[in-house]
């Protein structure tokens, strides 16, 4: 506790010693309280067990709650905790208004927001409305009887009317997103897993449940809340036939379809105008008009967009910096007007940032982990963080099957050895893209288990540990850690960083990635390699640097304007 006190003593002194590195704030046009967040996402099943059963959960986090304020960090997104069988990992939710029992009770939760609150961290929630688990009362009602009151939550389609068409899943060992139920004598559709049932948000009913809900958790003094896979909500209910081939780019089909904006509306009226709340999507619709429908102020709508084209590129055999660099200069200028985005590279649902985007070898995981924490915390945007990622934590790099426990991986394992499709491909792509990737337990000490749990994690701790973990960063200044706790007070610091204007130079260099950001008087340069090589860039504006602000080598080399960057370097300085 005293070495976290410190690194953040030292940060705050070392912010206020130089006044060309803290601009004064002042009222910003267009400044919104959320677009200054600085969000970390905690997995909470992986984060910090209590009680030794192996899972994370509440008392975990809670004990852990000074750790999560030195990183400077101003808001916690939560991935679901509410009641689940876990089918989904808590994204079948089956009593929307109650805590998972692997993670605590409603008290844990009381005393968690609290204490985040205490230290000046908002709480942003997960809604999972799109579906529900199969085990929730609603469609339990639903499926007993095809005239209970319940029935129309969800969307069925009655045998006899013969199979419906095709509709593509994402989680269906058979890709099927119908279900045969014989009870009724009828299909229900699930986008996801058979056990996680669309609900059918034609049904007013339906709205108004998902409004009560949010509520409750508005009223409890919820922060924010993060609507999961809602692009998907909305659906043409004659379900008519679509192009052959058609699944092959569903989103097409599936993202923001019919009345999804009324649906946001009248959300936004009934929940979002009446509490101090902050609301994101995931997903961004599929163009820059959908996207802006969605954030636009005007609309109100929603907050801000999680656009995936970005985090979209990372393949197996690599990627292409230009591109990396054209889509996200891209969504930067759509959005430089009007609306506001997130920026991230990682999440619950991508494998680990410093694997698929830097490089993860021993020689430069700590100095491409850093490169790519400053991208994060240097663009315009709300960044969300993902826990582990302040540390650099790596890909697990299963090797069988068995080891999985992710249900996109295990039934899409099903769905290729079913189609005869190429199993050696499937579990090479699988071990670099896996969610169950991201999903390891925090490495908290070298201790058995990382100190993550006293007793059997419920998946693996990634073998690195001993040389990967808090307790060994903490104490390192050079640390990936204390590097992040730096760029965010840098951020926090330096309002240019959130609402200056963005503006890329030298788009063709194939190595680097070099911009400023402007607000008034105030100008940065940030230049990042992306590359496992020494590389070079000439910039005009290199010539008129005036601070070096935040650096993950010792020194920058400079000759001129011409700067030559070490592998990964990634350097932000302040221009005259």
């Amino acid at each position: 506790m005293n070495k976290i006190l410190i690194v953040m003593l030292s940060l705050i002194i070392a912010a206020c010693t130089n006044p060309k590195e803290v601009q004064k704030t002042t009222p910003i046009p267009g400044g919104k309280w959320w677009k200054e967040l600085i969000i970390y996402q905690i997995y909470p099943r992986s984060f910090k067990d209590s009680d030794g059963d192996g899972i994370g959960d509440l008392k975990g986090i809670i004990s852990q709650l000074d750790y999560i304020s030195s990183l400077g960090v101003t808001a916690v997104w939560l991935n679901p905790i509410y009641s689940s069988p876990n089918d989904d990992n808590g994204y079948d939710v089956s009593d929307y208004r109650n805590i998972m029992q692997d993670f605590g009770i409603m008290e844990d939760f009381d005393t968690m927001l609290q204490g985040m609150h205490e230290r000046g961290i908002k709480l942003i929630m997960d809604i999972v409305v799109n579906h529900s688990s199969d085990e929730h009362e609603w469609f339990q009602q639903s499926r007993s009887a095809r005239d209970n009151p319940y029935r129309n939550y969800y969307h069925w389609w009655p045998a006899e009317k013969g199979k419906p068409n095709y509709r593509y899943s994402l989680f269906d060992e058979k890709g099927d997103a119908w279900q045969y139920d014989s009870l009724t004598d009828a299909y229900y559709l699930h986008y996801f897993s058979k056990k996680q049932p669309d609900l059918n948000w034609e049904n007013p009913k339906v709205r108004k449940e998902v409004h009560d809900i949010m509520k409750f958790w508005a009223e409890k003094g919820v922060d924010g809340f993060r609507l999961d896979a809602f692009q998907f909500a909305a659906k043409d209910t004659t379900f008519p036939a679509y192009p052959e081939g058609w699944e092959k780019d569903f989103n097409q089909y599936y993202s923001v379809q019919g009345d999804l904006h009324d649906y946001l509306r009248e959300m936004h009226r009934e929940v979002f105008s009446k509490y101090p709340v902050m609301s994101v999507a995931e997903g961004a619709g599929n163009n820059f008009e959908d996207a802006h429908n969605l954030v636009d102020e005007d609309r109100e709508e929603l907050n801000m967009a999680y656009a995936f084209e970005g985090v979209d590129i990372a393949k197996p055999e690599g990627y292409d910096i230009l591109h990396f660099k054209e889509v996200f200069s891209r969504w930067d200028a759509e959005f430089s007007k009007k609306g506001w985005l997130s920026i991230f590279l990682s999440n619950h649902d991508q494998a680990r940032m410093v694997s698929r985007w830097g490089n993860d070898s021993p020689e430069f995981r700590s100095s491409s982990a850093k490169m790519l924490n400053t991208f994060i915390l240097s663009m315009r945007g709300t960044p969300y963080c993902y826990y582990g990622d302040e540390l650099g934590m790596t890909n697990i790099g299963f090797e069988t099957i068995e080891e999985y426990q992710d249900i996109a991986a295990i039934n899409g394992y099903k769905k290729v050895l079913n189609s005869g499709g190429d199993l050696e491909k499937y579990m090479s792509d699988l071990k670099f893209s896996s969610r169950d990737n991201g999903r390891t337990p925090m490495q908290w000490d070298a201790s058995e288990n990382a100190n993550f749990s006293t007793g059997t994690p419920w998946i693996p701790v990634n073998e690195n540990f001993k040389t990967i973990n808090v307790a060994r960063q903490d104490s390192d200044p050079n640390s990936v850690l204390n590097h992040f706790r730096s760029m965010v007070a840098l951020r926090k610091n330096n309002p240019v960083l959130i609402y200056g204007d963005y503006a890329l130079l030298q788009a063709e260099h194939h190595d680097i990635y070099a911009y400023t950001r402007t607000l008034g008087d105030s100008k940065m340069l940030i230049v990042l390699n992306f590359t496992d090589k020494k590389s070079r860039i000439s910039l005009a504006e290199a010539s008129n640097i005036q601070t070096v602000l935040m650096n993950n080598y010792p020194k920058l080399t400079q000759s001129e304007s011409e700067l030559t960057l070490l592998p990964y370097l990634g350097v932000v300085v302040s221009l005259k």
